[in-house]
């Protein structure tokens, strides 16, 4: 029965490690959503883009079904009128479309906080604060009834043509955000810079991990076989 139970034991640890990964990932969104009480007005902006577009309202949330990976999104968050002094983690809502902040005290929100919404078109704040990435991020700016509206993101990549020349040699630039952006390697190139030519070798690199791995294991578990008592 001990040695019986002793298996068990890591069996169980990694099930209950599994169980709490799970749940820590399901409800990423949520948590965005609950930021302040309430839900989605029909007669916001967020609530008639989310009527629009077909949403489903979930507390502060808009969720659209995506076609093609089959899953639930958010695409419009409403944190309007939430007494927000500061945000500091909208990370559960990067593939927003829309974005309502106004009505909120809030002093300062640094760029970060946007930063991976490359989805992210149009955003409403309080008249003090400036437009995620500065308002020359954005196509059209607007100070209207105490609110400033920044609609229409633009691409990092290829403003003026300049700010794609910041990737090295080999790479391709990617919009990453209001006033930001980011550098992949091209096909057939990886590593530093994207120096390297030729696939990445994922054998060389993974294949011994993966065998010390495998022998580590092992040699856990025969030690832990010794320990066990026979009945």
């Amino acid at each position: 029965m001990k040695a019986w139970c002793s298996q068990l034991k890591p069996a169980l640890l990694i099930l209950i490690f599994n169980l709490c990964f799970y749940a820590s990932f399901q409800l990423t969104e949520p948590q965005v959503c609950e930021l302040c009480g309430g839900a989605v007005l029909n007669g916001s902006v967020v609530g008639q883009f989310c009527a629009s577009s077909a949403g489903r309202v979930h507390g502060r949330c808009c969720f659209r079904n995506d076609n093609t990976s089959g899953h639930e999104h958010i695409i419009g968050l409403d944190l309007s009128n939430c007494s927000l002094a500061r945000v500091e983690d909208l990370q559960g809502a990067t593939e927003a479309l829309m974005i309502d902040l106004s009505l909120n005290p809030i002093i300062n929100i640094s760029d970060t906080v946007f930063q991976g919404f490359s989805e992210l078109n149009y955003v409403i704040l309080p008249q003090k604060i400036d437009c995620p990435g500065g308002n020359s991020s954005w196509e059209k700016v607007e100070v209207k009834a105490g609110n400033r509206l920044c609609e229409g993101q633009k691409d990092m990549c290829n403003q003026t043509g300049q700010l794609s020349s910041e990737c090295p040699e080999n790479s391709l630039c990617a919009p990453y955000g209001p006033g930001f952006f980011q550098c992949s390697c091209a096909d057939n190139y990886h590593g530093y810079k994207c120096l390297r030519e030729g696939t990445f070798p994922t054998l060389q690199v993974f294949g011994p991990l993966v065998a010390s791995t495998v022998v580590l294991s092992l040699l856990l578990w025969v030690t832990q076989r010794r320990k066990v008592k026979p009945l």
